[in-house]
């Protein structure tokens, strides 16, 4: 019987039946898996007490309500830039300054006389001689900067100045910019008919060589091969014309589209932050084809202001070049649009699409047939900010244009006197510091008298 029973057991180990054998074994290890897992999730999903905001400080209870998401925008507290600021470098434009070896002295000019020599008599700023004589003086007094374009000399106060504009360029500029000056100078005559530039007046003294007079002949310049790509950049220095834009008729204004931008967080924030949501606006109103209605009062935001405040009232055109601006792009300052608004808006009809959603896509408008779309924003941060309209898909599709963003001329124009100015007062304390330090190096072993000076210092 014994004997029976062991073979009887040993039957399940027979070689015909290990296959099944095994496969219990596996479904049987993986259930024990399964079990223990379970086990496991459901001891940590009895014990974890996750912490509840409602019962921290308050501090942590508004880190916790308040979104730390700025979306695409970064703080940048660096020098604001603007389209110029990304412009190529036009190194052909920059490569043809003019030189003095450039300015050759006047070809068949007439031998004068001691007979015919008039000492007391006008000097003509129309004279070839005295232009080439002004160029050279201008281009040996300011040594650190590029000349690109000299003006006919205009006649000045009086019989003995001419006033001569210029176009130059610093010779470190980092800016694709074009700087403009004009400036007074006093010619002198010799006894023998000699005529020598004998003082040049300050930043921006020549007034009459400002503005070129229709009709007048071009001045001194070497063209570059692509000069229309010089033709694009700003030029500072000159005339500004930042008028605000008018419509010509009511017939244009009811037949035209419009996309106005109301409200927000965005106001009184730095100025990248500025730009970065103005340029989404201008971006969207591209994109649609339709004009936009911007407001051309600007907040300060305290961290430029000498007081310490936000300062309401800033014209748009003291800092961005409003007149580039106007003519590259389809723009109408909001006073005067809602004025026109008001006038023929019920009797011509015109209507008006509101959007409370930055969610609402540009390409969801595309075929919106309103007269107006008006894009209003609320007061919860950071979904109030106008750059929002631009994340997500429309990233791809609304593509900022920075190249219409300039900075203003004017503003410029103050930066560049003021750089002129130091750079002659920098050059008297360099000299100055100069005489000091030799002064010093002289005297760095007589601290204690004159007496105690070290030999070898001598």
């Amino acid at each position: 019987m014994l004997g029976r029973s062991a073979l009887s057991r040993a039957g399940g180990f027979r070689p015909e039946n290990l296959g099944q054998n095994a496969l219990a074994m596996i479904g049987n290890l993986c259930f024990t898996l399964f079990v223990v897992g379970v086990l496991v999730f459901t001891i940590i999903a009895a014990t974890y007490e996750p912490e509840d905001p409602l019962f921290h400080p308050s501090t942590k209870m508004t880190s916790f309500l308040t979104s730390k998401s700025n979306a695409t925008f970064k703080a940048d507290d660096t020098v604001v830039k603007t389209g110029e600021d990304f412009m190529g470098p036009n190194q052909t434009a920059f490569a043809t300054f003019i030189n003095i070896t450039d300015v050759e002295n006047p070809e068949n000019t007439p031998e004068v006389t001691s007979t015919d020599c008039d000492v007391n008599a006008p000097i003509d700023c129309k004279d070839p001689e005295v232009f080439h004589l002004m160029m050279k003086a201008t281009i040996e007094q300011f040594k650190d900067i590029h000349f690109y374009k000299f003006g006919k000399p205009t006649p000045g106060s009086n019989d003995s100045t001419c006033d001569m504009a210029w176009r130059f360029r610093p010779k470190d500029g980092k800016t694709a910019a074009f700087y403009k000056d004009y400036r007074r100078f006093v010619i002198t005559r010799s006894a023998d008919c000699a005529i020598t530039v004998a003082g040049m007046g300050e930043y921006h003294s020549g007034v009459n060589a400002r503005k070129r007079k229709r009709n007048q002949k071009p001045g001194f310049e070497k063209v570059p091969e692509k000069e229309e790509q010089q033709n694009l950049l700003p030029v500072v220095g000159e005339t500004v014309n930042d008028s605000l834009p008018v419509v010509e008729s009511e017939n244009v204004f009811s037949h035209g589209k419009y996309l106005f931008y109301t409200g927000g967080g965005d106001r009184c924030k730095s100025m990248n932050h500025y730009l970065w949501s103005f340029l989404c606006a201008l971006g969207e109103a591209q994109y649609l084809n339709r004009t936009l209605v911007m407001d051309l009062s600007l907040c300060l935001s305290s961290i430029y202001t000498s007081s310490g405040q936000d300062e309401e009232g800033k014209d748009f055109r003291f800092y961005f070049d409003f007149e580039h601006l106007k003519e590259s792009a389809s723009v109408l300052d909001q006073g005067q649009f809602w004025l026109d608004w008001d006038k023929w808006q019920k009797k011509d009809g015109l209507t008006l699409n509101l959007v409370e959603d930055f969610r609402i896509t540009p390409m969801k408008l595309a075929e919106v047939k309103d007269a107006l779309i008006m894009r209003k924003f609320g007061t919860v941060e950071p979904d109030n900010y106008w750059y929002r309209v631009c994340e997500g898909e429309t990233e791809s599709v609304v593509q900022r244009p920075w190249h219409l963003l300039w900075k203003s001329r004017r503003l410029m124009d103050i930066v560049s006197a003021i750089a002129t100015k130091l750079s002659v007062d920098t050059e008297v304390f360099l000299r100055g510091k100069k005489q000091i330090e030799t002064f010093n190096d002289l005297t760095n072993d007589c601290k204690d008298g004159l007496n105690t000076c070290n030999n070898a210092a001598t």
